[in-house]
Parts: structure tokens; sequence; C-alpha cells
């Protein structure tokens, strides 16, 4: 069918909420969500990974056109998604891999992050903490998180997003900051680099699956809009606006006036947000920079 791509998702998966995954793909762990006082649960290992992706290949079922990865704390684990990586793009070299990195991954494994797991990603969106780990440098206005970006494309993504930051925003102290960068091949070999900063609304609140959430709508975005950024990140954060908005709506109206909603109530409020998802109404303009 026209529009149909494949796509590999290596994430946990969630027996409650929306963290993550609860679509079909290759889950790290099955857990309750971290949000929550107390989790339990099984983590993948790199040969059970194995298992499972060999399994897919022995059934013909290894022709992808996107991968998806999250949350991981295992080196060896790591490792094996770097192979399956590789290999699924010596198959189809138009390959896309987005990877949403996570800054409470173990310490030892910001190396295997920076040094063998960005190198082969084409989509990253690291928080500016994050970036900052993976590019050795500080970010203290917008002229350095726009070094730090070329410092990561430099590495290997094509498309870098910072998907918030403590960087003051001209609306004032209720807003974030996100900054994106695209470079984009012409035929004739040579790069051109498009940049874009949005401000956002924040919401009071505490949510889990968010990163998650940005990181796999960005690359279904991309796919759409796979030359223009400022309107993939419009889509993008504008529809992570909208489940926010209902998400705290719903959480506070659950909890009653005066109390502070708990993790439960403050699921992400995916299934109600379906429309806004589809098809989000811009409410978060990007500026070209």
């Amino acid at each position: 069918m026209e529009g149909e791509c494949r796509v590999l998702s290596i994430q946990s998966h969630v027996v409650r909420g929306y963290v993550a995954a609860r679509v079909w793909g290759c889950g790290l762990a099955c857990f309750l969500p971290a949000g929550y006082a107390h989790w339990k649960g099984q983590v993948l290992n790199s040969q059970e990974l194995h298992e499972l992706y060999e399994g897919l290949k022995m059934n013909s079922m290894n022709n992808y056109d996107y991968v998806l990865t999250g949350y991981t704390r295992d080196k060896s684990f790591l490792a094996m998604v770097v192979d399956i990586v590789q290999e699924l793009k010596q198959q189809n070299s138009q390959l896309v891999y987005g990877e949403s990195w996570a800054m409470y991954v173990p310490q030892d494994l910001l190396p295997v992050y920076r040094d063998k797991v960005v190198p082969v990603a084409d989509i990253i969106t690291p928080n500016q903490f994050e970036a900052e780990l993976l590019s050795g440098r500080k970010i203290d206005s917008e002229e350095e998180a726009l070094e730090v970006m070329d410092m990561l494309h430099c590495m290997g993504p094509d498309t870098v997003v910072i998907t918030s930051s403590d960087l003051p925003s001209p609306q004032g102290t209720d807003y974030l900051i996100a900054l994106g960068s695209q470079r984009m091949r012409k035929p004739d070999g040579s790069t051109v680099t498009q940049r874009i900063r949005m401000e956002m609304r924040k919401v009071n609140a505490v949510f889990v699956g968010t990163g998650d959430l940005f990181a796999a709508m960005l690359l279904a975005w991309t796919h759409k809009h796979p030359d223009n950024l400022k309107v993939a990140c419009e889509k993008t954060v504008s529809a992570m606006q909208h489940v926010l908005d209902r998400t705290i709506r719903c959480a506070k109206a659950q909890a009653g006036e005066g109390q502070k909603p708990s993790p439960a109530q403050l699921e992400l409020r995916m299934v109600q947000s379906k429309k806004d998802i589809e098809d989000p109404e811009i409410i978060v303009q990007a500026t070209v920079l």
C-alpha cells in the first residue's frame, strides 16, 4: 500500500500506561512504569534479543524502513542493537534509525551511546543535559547549543533535536526552549543545514513517557516531511502539548480540587488524544534560525 512503512521498535513495554511502547516489537523489559513508587519486571538480555531477531529473519520479517529504540541499561544489549541496525542498513540503505536516549542510564553506558549508538543513528532527541553529556560541552547560550548540535551531526545523526533546555525564553519563565537541526545532502554531494527554535509552554506536572512519545512522533512526522524540520517539529511539539494538556486536565479532575494527581492519574491520555496525534492543530510555531 502506498505510504506504508515498517518500523521495528526495540523498547521497554509496560503492563499499565504508555511508557515506551504498548505496540508490537522487541521489548527490552516489561514492568510498571518507573514513575510509580515501586516497579517490577524482567529485562531482556542480549541473547534473548538476538533470538527474537533471528526469529524475524527466519520468517523473512526483517525488512524495515525505520528502527526506534529507547531505554537501555546493558552494554551487551546496546551492542546487539547496534549490530541489528547495521545489518538492517545493509539490506536497506535508506533505513532511518531514531534513538531516544535517557539520562538515567548507568554512567558506564555513556561511552557506548556516544561511540557506538550515535554514529549509526539518523535521528536523536536528547534534552540539554543529555546533549552536554554526549558532546562533552556545556550549553549556556543558543549559540553554544547550535555548536553542540553541529558536533552531534559530525558524530553521525542528520537530525538532532534538543527537546528541552534551560535557556531563557523571551516569553518568560513559563516557557521552555527546544532547538532542532537537520543536515540534508544535495545531489551534488554538498550539505545544507536547517535550524529551528521552538518555545513551549510548561505544564506543571511530572509525566512519564514523554521522551518516548516525542521520539516516536518525530520519527513519524519526519517520514511525512523528510525535508522540512520546521513542519515536522511543529506537528510533533503541538501534538505533545495537546496530549499533556488533556492529561493534566483529566488528572486534576480525578484528583479533586486542591489535590496533587497521583502517578496513575498522570498516565498520558494517548487513546483519548488519537486525533491530536494523527492530525494535530498547530499551536506551537517554530522559528527558522
